[in-house]
């Protein structure tokens, strides 16, 4: 199966060949990139992520819109004439698209899972990411579900019900931080009892602040501290993120910390013009 859709759509390519600049335009920045950043990448690949290892070679349905669309364009804006046998797969191929969720075909059998009921994104500049602060960002109709926060694939506890015993246990840096932000900075530092150890300005951050934390050791069950900083990178939304990272007891001056993390001193550290 494969072989022959790749056979299929180098056949489509080599027919289509150097298109005008205008209609070249029109199917890629109209019809298969925006397909691709809002239908394809946010949704297939965090999908993929969620489910088992060994779910073996499947195609996408819906979430192949982007290639079908990109050479139906061709036949129905730029007038390419393909060859009747690939014109007719690739009426199979939409027709795919638009009646069924990702499918695995075998020798005797085809395994056909339904659209989702749900998929909820929020935008991000010209593209969308998954997120949804209240359920499912993905839900299907047998109740299989995705969760996600402002693009990050999360455990359902993350979004149904954040506590600081569950945020400890987690091992995930990034999973604690959207945990952590879905309860709020200041919500979380009150209920887990953090204690400010010390804060000073991030030199590796130029506008930022470091922060660092006592943590309540019966609750996060060893001698640690947790150094706050803000990400050294603006997000794709242009915010800057908190981080919380745990750092060694002996630790007093957020500096050190930061240093420890990145495997500098506090004096290399301090030194540095801009960190990530």
């Amino acid at each position: 199966m494969a072989w022959l859709v790749s056979e299929l759509r180098h056949r489509m390519d080599r027919r289509i060949g150097s298109p005008p600049a205008y209609y070249r335009s029109i199917v890629d920045i109209g019809v298969r990139d925006p397909l691709r950043r809002l239908v394809r990448d946010p949704v297939a690949g965090m999908v993929r992520a969620a489910l088992p290892d060994r779910i073996g070679l499947c195609w996408y349905g819906q979430h192949e819109a982007d290639w079908v669309a990109y050479y139906d364009a061709h036949q129905r804006i730029v007038g390419t004439r393909f060859a009747r046998a690939d014109a007719a797969q690739l009426a199979l191929w939409a027709t795919l698209a638009r009646s069924c969720g990702w499918w695995w075909p075998r020798a005797d059998v085809c395994a056909i899972a339904e659209r989702p009921l749900a998929v909820r994104t929020e935008p991000v500049d010209d593209d969308a990411r998954l997120h949804h602060a209240t359920g499912p960002a993905v839900v299907f109709p047998d109740g299989w579900a995705v969760h996600a926060w402002h693009g990050t694939r999360v455990p359902s506890w993350v979004i149904d019900g954040p506590t600081v015993a569950l945020i400890a246990q987690e091992r995930n840096v990034e999973v604690r931080r959207c945990a952590i932000e879905r309860i709020g900075w200041a919500a979380f530092i009150e209920r887990a009892g953090l204690t400010l150890v010390r804060q000073a300005p991030d030199p590796g951050n130029p506008g930022c602040e470091l922060r660092l934390y006592d943590l309540p050791y019966q609750q996060w069950g060893a001698a640690t501290r947790l150094l706050l900083a803000v990400n050294g990178s603006v997000e794709r939304d242009g915010t800057r993120r908190w981080y919380g990272l745990r750092v060694p007891p002996w630790f007093d001056d957020p500096i050190d910390a930061a240093g420890w993390s990145y495997g500098l001193t506090g004096a290399q550290y301090a030194g540095l013009l801009r960190r990530t």
